[in-house]
């Protein structure tokens, strides 16, 4: 009998027959993220129309590795394949014992898919580098941390200055809400966002979140003494791991240390709800974000996002942080809020 590294690898295109073993592949992989999970293909299909080529690589009948991918095509901002839009992780997510040739027939299945759609280029979100000599993204890292057993033990983990703005929320009196609709969330990001001058994902998309991954996905507001609604999270749960993923808050939210309240509470509640991992996602460096995650005592890790580039001269830079887009955040800001959330979601979308 052949050894399991030297079995044929067949790469084949995700059906809904397959979405089952393809999820038990996610949970079970140590590579996966919670975005390789089946279920953002029909998401970004039905809230974003855009095309998605779900990949896995099969040995002895068995799934070894995934890839997933989806297509933007956009006047404004080009034509890509990505692995994900819309999700800070992604690219191959293979077997410890899966071999190196796994993940190049994955590879070599998804540069002939990019060639044959014309795209610009190829993009894939790695958490680790996979190619040291491709093009790259350094601009983003994520931080992640263990969740102690004990609560009073996470409290006192935080460092000192950041404590002292957790209590301060406590003793203005701010509590947590759990929300099973998104209506208080969207409001505040939409605000949220509206101020920093870029657009707001529509409120169905947030909406689909909740309705497909169920328990998964989370809504966490924080209220004052008055119930008036000061800073919301919504957040993913993945095996022993909470990612805060989007957030909103009211501008009243700083002054009341809300925002720093809402991540302990949500930390409190991961901690009793067994989490192990509190990943507080990606951050553009030497942004607010940045700072005020290192503030927490988390330690930045670079991403990898690599790039096969065919028809651009260099990695593109679709950021808020790129100067081209410094006049369009200025006069996106001037926007009323009912404009900009209707106008919004036709220019996200191709974003990703």
């Amino acid at each position: 009998m052949p050894s399991m590294d030297r079995l044929p690898i067949s790469v084949s295109m995700l059906t809904q027959s397959q979405r089952e073993r393809w999820d038990a592949f996610v949970h079970s992989c140590p590579q996966a993220t919670f975005f390789h999970l089946s279920a953002w293909q029909g998401i970004l299909e039905e809230i974003f129309d855009h095309r998605s080529f779900y990949l896995y690589a099969e040995r002895a009948g068995e799934i070894v590795a995934v890839l997933p991918l989806a297509e933007v095509r956009s006047r404004l901002f080009g034509h890509a394949l990505t692995s994900l839009p819309f999700c800070v992780y992604g690219g191959i997510a293979a077997d410890v014992d899966a071999g190196a040739d796994v993940a190049h027939e994955l590879e070599s299945k998804a540069e002939t898919l990019a060639r044959a759609l014309g795209v610009q280029y190829l993009e894939y979100r790695n958490l680790r580098p996979r190619h040291p000599d491709w093009p790259r993204q350094d601009l983003y890292v994520s931080f992640r941390k263990e969740i102690l057993p004990e609560v009073e033990a996470n409290m006192l983990a935080i460092p000192r200055k950041q404590r002292a703005m957790v209590r301060k929320g406590i003793k203005n009196g701010l509590m947590s809400e759990i929300d099973e609709s998104v209506d208080r969330f969207f409001a505040l990001y939409a605000d949220n966002v509206l101020r920093h001058g870029t657009p707001a994902l529509p409120k169905k998309y947030f909406q689909r979140l909740k309705d497909v991954f169920g328990e998964a996905c989370e809504v966490l507001t924080v209220v004052g003494p008055d119930d008036k609604p000061l800073s919301s999270v919504l957040s993913f749960y993945f095996r022993d791991e909470v990612l805060p993923y989007y957030a909103g808050d009211d501008v009243a939210a700083r002054e009341l240390a809300a925002n720093d309240f809402k991540y302990w509470e949500l930390m409190r509640r991961a901690c009793e709800r067994g989490c192990k991992v509190f990943d507080y996602g990606r951050s553009k460096v030497g942004t607010g974000p940045y700072d005020f995650k290192r503030n927490w005592g988390f330690e930045p890790q670079p991403l990898s996002y690599e790039y096969r580039l065919y028809k651009c001269d260099g990695v593109p830079q679709h950021n808020p942080a790129n100067p081209k887009y410094r006049t369009f955040i200025s006069l996106w800001k001037r926007l009323p809020i009912g404009v900009a959330n209707r106008l919004g979601p036709y220019i996200v979308r191709n974003l990703g």
